[in-house]
């Protein structure tokens, strides 16, 4: 019984690293296609409209523009959506939120607009931190943002939080009206990136800042190979089994490769608008924090 029980052990620690191989080789040959055809923005042309790869990325097979099925997939989500982001990031992104918004502290910001506010995490973060007269958490999904209030009401801000359905490619929001902005993990689902972006400037108060905190695959062995395993394996199998819509946890993935980072993003911040832009990494690159002057 005990020598069985050694062969199959053994067994299952070939297959383990006969799999590791097998996704490791698949994993350099997506990387070098990936290299290849990704397209970039070009910082030096403010009149070219880019298309960015993660406007491609959309949840579903369906006709609907990606704003659509954004709002579809997050509203399906909203129950469990907490739960899973702090099981999926084993409670890191909490630290990653107190950081980004700590990076406000020095323009002392009275009103924050949180944009992709989701369940409100970020804008409560932010009422702890930097104690602001007013916060606005925007999201397109009506499911999340229930859930936001709820929290909201528990804790005791809801004089200072409030939540709005708007569209953030087309925000109905005066111009210079915020002294900061604050996006945590919502900037790649934008539909139109430049757009949003521009979006955020135009409500932004001259001198004001934006925050955001995004999802980033890490650079460097091991690190790089680690979290592409984490992204193909974990984070699918996780979602299946915790969520509703496991489409929405294929999506997950897909959108952090392909979203824009590090320089480029920056490079996409000023070309925007913005007169500075800087970026930090969280955890070995998991998370990207940028930060950005009107």
């Amino acid at each position: 019984m005990e020598t069985s029980h050694i062969l199959i052990s053994v067994i299952l620690l070939v297959i383990g690293i006969v799999t590791t191989i097998v996704l490791l080789s698949r994993y350099n040959k997506i990387q070098n296609r990936r290299e290849d055809t990704r397209s970039r923005p070009n910082p030096s042309d403010k009149r070219t409209t880019t298309t960015y790869d993660a406007e491609k990325i959309v949840p579903y097979s369906s006709n609907e523009t990606k704003g659509a099925q954004m709002e579809r997939m997050f509203d399906s989500i909203a129950e469990n959506y907490d739960t899973l982001n702090h099981t999926m990031s084993m409670g890191i992104d909490r630290g990653w939120r107190k950081k980004g918004v700590s990076m406000l502290k020095q323009i002392k910001p009275e009103s924050i607009l949180d944009i992709a506010t989701g369940t409100g995490d970020l804008a409560i973060e932010a009422c702890r931190i930097l104690q602001p007269k007013q916060v606005l958490g925007i999201d397109i999904s009506e499911g999340m943002m229930e859930i936001g209030r709820q929290k909201v009401q528990k804790a005791g801000l809801s004089d200072i939080i409030r939540f709005e359905r708007q569209d953030c490619s087309a925000l109905g929001l005066p111009d210079n009206s915020f002294d900061a902005a604050i996006v945590a993990f919502g900037v790649r689902n934008f539909e139109k990136l430049d757009k949003g972006l521009k979006e955020i400037l135009r409500v932004l108060k001259p001198g004001g800042q934006l925050m955001i905190l995004e999802l980033s695959t890490p650079q460097h062995f091991p690190m790089k190979q680690g979290y592409w395993l984490y992204s193909k394996l974990f984070i699918p199998t996780v979602g299946r089994l915790m969520s509703k819509d496991s489409v929405a946890y294929a999506y997950l993935p897909k959108s952090i490769e392909a979203f824009t980072q590090g320089k480029d993003m920056t490079d996409t911040l000023l070309k925007n608008g913005f007169s500075q832009a800087t970026y930090k990494t969280y955890t070995f690159g998991v998370c990207t924090m940028y930060l950005a002057t009107k």
